[in-house]
């Protein structure tokens, strides 16, 4: 299983993004998904998730402004980021989990992805 993700940037406050997610070696439309990040010197946080059948939920900080999305015809996921702040700067981590429902917590994810860095300047 490989998941490659890719997008990231640098770019100012207040411009948009979308990460990309490639899945392969997995049956797609069977796992939630799920995109984490983590920031220099701090734990990784759920971002965004993706359940098997397209409901979402986000973290509050993201809420409103990040948009996830799947194509299961074309095995990715995606993070629209819109209204960057530079308190978004992190390395962003795509990951798949066995399971209807995309939680919060990184142990119910099977799979994870290397990691792209964004990076938001004030």
């Amino acid at each position: 299983v490989q998941l490659q993700a890719s997008g990231g940037g640098l770019v100012q406050a207040g411009d948009s993004l979308r990460l990309s997610c490639a899945a392969s070696g997995l049956t797609f439309s069977s796992y939630a998904m799920g995109w984490f990040r983590q920031a220099p010197g701090k734990e990784r946080e759920f971002v965004a998730g993706i359940n098997r059948v397209i409901s979402t939920h986000y973290a509050d900080s993201v809420e409103g402004r990040f948009t996830i999305s799947r194509d299961n015809a074309k095995n990715t996921v995606y993070l629209q980021m819109n209204s960057l702040k530079p308190e978004d700067t992190a390395v962003y981590f795509c990951a798949a989990a066995d399971r209807w429902v995309a939680t919060s917590r990184e142990q119910d994810y099977d799979y994870w992805g290397q990691g792209t860095q964004v990076t938001v300047s004030s």
